[in-house]
C-alpha cells in the first residue's frame, strides 16, 4: 500500500475489509468500519478495539465521511490560518502513514507466517517422504525375498512334475505287464478247463457217459446259431423212435423202451 493508495482497511480484528463511505476515526490512529464502529463504541466504557486504548474524550472517537461532498470540502478549513491548515493536513497525513505502515507491518508478518508455516510443512513433507522411502525399501526387499521364495518353489515344483511324469510312465509300463500277465493266465485257464473231463451224465440207452452240454461241431459254428438250432427242433419233431433208429446201433436192445414211449 502506498501514500497515493486511497482505501483504507478496517482495522477491527478479522475484519480487514476496504473501508468505504462513512468510517470511524480514534485518536489512538485507528480507523474501523461502519458496522463495527456502531458496534463497538455504543457501550460505555469504550476502548480502542485494535489496541485496547481507553477513548473517553470527546473527540476522541470521530464518524466521518470518506468521500466528502465538494461543499464540505471548501468549507472544513475556511477561515483558519495557514499554519492551522498545515497542522492540521500534517496530522491527517500522519495518521495516513501510520494506517499504511501498520498494513506493510501486517503484511510482512502475515508474510513472514505463511512462510514460517510453509517451512514446517516442508519440513513434515520432508519427514513424510523419508518415511515412504523407508518403507518403499523395505517392500522392495520383502519383494525380492519373495521372488527368491517363489523361484525357489518353482524350482521344486519342475522336480516333483518331473518325478510325477517318471511316475506314471512307470505306471503305465506296470500296468501294461499286469494285463499282458493277466491276458496269459486268462488263456492258460481257460486251455486247462477245456483239457479238464466235465461232468456229464450217463446214456440211458448206451450207457456210455455223456456231457451235460455237448460241444457243436466246427461245422455248426460255422453254419450259425440259427442253423443249429433249426437243426435240433427238426430232430425232436421227426420223435424219439426216429432219432433213436439214427442214432442207436443196437436197436434190438432197445425195442422194450420204444413201443412203451
Amino acid at each position: 500500500m502506498s501514500l497515493c493508495d486511497d482505501t483504507l482497511l478496517c482495522n477491527f480484528p478479522k475484519c480487514r475489509t476496504k473501508l468505504s463511505g462513512f468510517a470511524w476515526v480514534t485518536a489512538c490512529s485507528h480507523v474501523f468500519c461502519e458496522k463495527h464502529g456502531s458496534g463497538e463504541f455504543s457501550h460505555s466504557p469504550v476502548c480502542c478495539p485494535a489496541c485496547s486504548s481507553a477513548l473517553s474524550g470527546k473527540l476522541d472517537i470521530v464518524r466521518t465521511e470518506l468521500s466528502p461532498s465538494e461543499e464540505y470540502k471548501a468549507m472544513v478549513l475556511a477561515g483558519l490560518r495557514p499554519d492551522i491548515v498545515l497542522d492540521i493536513s500534517a496530522r491527517a497525513l500522519a495518521f495516513w502513514s501510520y494506517q499504511v505502515h501498520q498494513e506493510r507491518m501486517y503484511q510482512e508478518y502475515s508474510l513472514s507466517r505463511a512462510e514460517s508455516q510453509l517451512k514446517q510443512m516442508e519440513k513434515v513433507l520432508n519427514q513424510q517422504n523419508q518415511s515412504r522411502e523407508l518403507d518403499l525399501a523395505a517392500m522392495r526387499g520383502e519383494i525380492t525375498s519373495l521372488k527368491k521364495v517363489m523361484e525357489e518353489y518353482k524350482r521344486k515344483y519342475s522336480e516333483v512334475s518331473e518325478r510325477l511324469m517318471d511316475r506314471n510312465r512307470q505306471h503305465q509300463k506296470l500296468q501294461g505287464l499286469y494285463d499282458s500277465l493277466r491276458l496269459r493266465n486268462m488263456v492258460v485257464g481257460v486251455g486247462e478247463r477245456d483239457g479238464q473231463p466235465q461232468p456229464g451224465h450217463r446214456d440211458f440207452i448206451t450207457g456210455t457217459a455223456r456231457a451235460a452240454s455237448p460241444q457243436r461241431s466246427p461245422e455248426f459254428h460255422f453254419m450259425g446259431p440259427d442253423v443249429d438250432t433249426r437243426f435240433f427242433s427238426c430232430l425232436e419233431a421227426e420223435g424219439t423212435k426216429t432219432f433213436f433208429q439214427f442214432s442207436s446201433p443196437t436197436r434190438e436192445r432197445c425195442r422194450p423202451f420204444i413201443k412203451k414211449h
